[in-house]
């Protein structure tokens, strides 16, 4: 099995904190179904600043990188579908990415 990396993009913007505290049992609930496959949860991010060659900005634009969850899977085609059902995808987009093993 190999690692892979779920980089969610999009920051998600509630009408409550009843609707927040929704969204996060909608995770929960997604996270648990995943069971051992998820490796690590990862972390949501804060606020963005951008180094580039032309400077530093800040905010990272519309759809920047919220956070990152890290699973196991036998194929690529798997992490799509366990992707699929990610309920970050009600705020934005999803990044699949296999974790490349170095040797180092």
């Amino acid at each position: 099995m190999k690692n892979y990396v779920l980089a969610y993009y999009g920051e998600p913007k509630f009408e409550s904190p009843e609707a927040g505290a929704k969204h996060m049992a909608k995770w929960k609930a997604w996270m648990g179904a995943l069971g051992a496959v998820m490796i690590n949860p990862g972390a949501p991010f804060g606020k963005t600043t951008t180094v580039s060659a032309k400077g530093v900005s800040e905010g990272g634009g519309a759809e920047r990188l919220v956070g990152y969850s890290i699973v196991k899977a036998d194929s690529m085609e798997a992490v799509l579908e366990m992707a699929k059902a990610c309920p970050h995808l009600d705020h934005g987009k999803i990044d699949v990415a296999e974790v490349m093993d170095m040797k180092m």
